[in-house]
C-alpha cells in the first residue's frame, strides 16, 4: 500500500511514530484504529442520547426551565 501525503503530513507522522517508538506504518495503523474506536463511541453516545432524550423529554424540558 502506498500512502500519499504532503511533506507537512509526513513530518507529523514521523514525529508521531518517534513519540510512540514505532514505525510510520505502525503509527498509521494505530491512528486508524483509534479513529475507528472514537467514531464507534460517538455513534453509541448519540444513540443513547436520542433514546434518553426522547423517553424523558418532558422531564428534561422542565429541568431546563428551572
Amino acid at each position: 500500500m502506498t500512502v500519499r501525503m504532503t511533506a507537512e503530513q509526513d513530518a507529523m507522522l514521523t514525529k508521531l511514530a518517534a513519540e510512540w517508538g514505532v514505525s510510520k506504518n505502525e503509527a498509521i495503523v494505530r491512528a486508524v484504529e483509534a479513529a475507528s474506536r472514537e467514531d464507534s463511541t460517538d455513534a453509541a453516545f448519540m444513540d443513547a442520547y436520542e433514546h434518553v432524550s426522547g423517553k424523558y423529554r418532558d422531564a428534561l424540558d422542565r429541568l431546563g426551565s428551572v
